[in-house]
């Protein structure tokens, strides 16, 4: 529908600025032939080339006839010049009506978008074509079977539906059976967005959800009713190191939380439980030492607010 409005209404404008061009020329020969008139007379017995002019001097010398034994010809204000001052009046009305559809087709080519409603575009269009003077576009063009544009048909764009809204089957139908440059191209930009969202939700998945281990330290500090810093720091204040070099905890001074936490870093390979006179003690993986350290590198609100508390 847009290209078919814009080809319309290119046409329609093409065909008022070259009658208003002939109808400025129209009026500027009209005020000279009524001053001359004035002046001289015998203007309407004159030949013109311009179908337009030649049409109004046959008139003015036909309306002469009615009067001549009253008021015979030659120079002053007479009837002649009466006659073509009321011609070239006229004349400046069709050039104004000309003028204002030139500006109102204009406004509306500055107005269309692709994307408005197929109805709005062609009941805006249609206004402003039916407004368009087409006897004085004709008049001006000599031109008495001119070629007007065809004003796009809605039912050919749109299907009935009850929401008068174009239908998605139709806008699929012209998509595969004509397509365009303008479909592909738009076809190509809707799937590179498509495909760009999903790379950059599926590489930002981990930062929007954290790393699994952080997730499970989380869990753990809800299950003690803690924030999760506060929750890292009583934990890591017991690890202490054992005779292998590594961090260790004896699994009697641990809370829930943490017994379920180190219970599942074992059940990964992230930890392992041995025997130390007669205790059990969870020996850590590096890893997870230095991630529980790097969670605490910048410190919460409640974790500075705790350690004011107890300062």
């Amino acid at each position: 529908m847009y290209d078919e409005l814009n080809n319309s209404s290119g046409r329609t404008q093409e065909l008022l600025t070259a009658a208003t061009a002939e109808a400025q020329k129209h009026l500027l020969a009209l005020q000279e032939m009524t001053a001359a008139e004035k002046s001289v007379g015998f203007i309407a017995r004159a030949q013109d080339s311009d179908p337009y002019l030649a049409r109004i001097r046959e008139a003015v010398a036909k309306e002469a006839q009615t009067y001549l034994s009253s008021y015979p010809e030659g120079s002053g204000a007479g009837l002649r010049y009466t006659a073509f001052d009321r011609y070239t009046k006229l004349t400046s009305q069709a050039l104004e009506r000309l003028q204002g559809a030139q500006r109102a087709l204009a406004d509306f080519r500055s107005r269309l978008k692709p994307l408005d409603r197929t109805e709005n575009q062609l009941r805006s269009f249609r206004e402003v074509y039916d407004a368009v003077p087409w006897n004085d576009v004709t008049e001006a063009l000599h031109d008495v079977k001119i070629d007007r544009p065809q004003v796009p048909n809605y039912t050919d764009f749109v299907d009935r539906t009850a929401t008068n809204q174009e239908d998605l089957i139709v806008a699929f139908q012209e998509l595969f059976t004509a397509p365009t440059s303008r479909h592909i191209f738009s076809f190509a930009l809707a799937a590179f967005i498509d495909i760009v969202v999903f790379l950059l939700a599926f590489a930002s998945g981990p930062y929007f959800f954290g790393a699994t281990e952080q997730r499970w330290i989380s869990a753990s500090a809800a299950l003690e009713g803690q924030d999760e810093q506060i929750f890292v720091r009583t934990f890591l204040r017991k690890l202490a190191p054992t005779r292998r070099g590594m961090a260790g905890v004896d699994s009697g001074e641990l809370n829930t939380g943490e017994q379920h936490l180190c219970m599942l870093l074992v059940s990964k390979g992230l930890a392992t439980i041995y025997e130390e006179n007669g205790k059990q003690v969870y020996l850590f993986d590096q890893s997870i030492q230095e991630l529980l350290l790097e969670s605490l590198a910048a410190s919460g609100l409640a974790l500075r607010a705790s350690a004011s508390v107890g300062a």
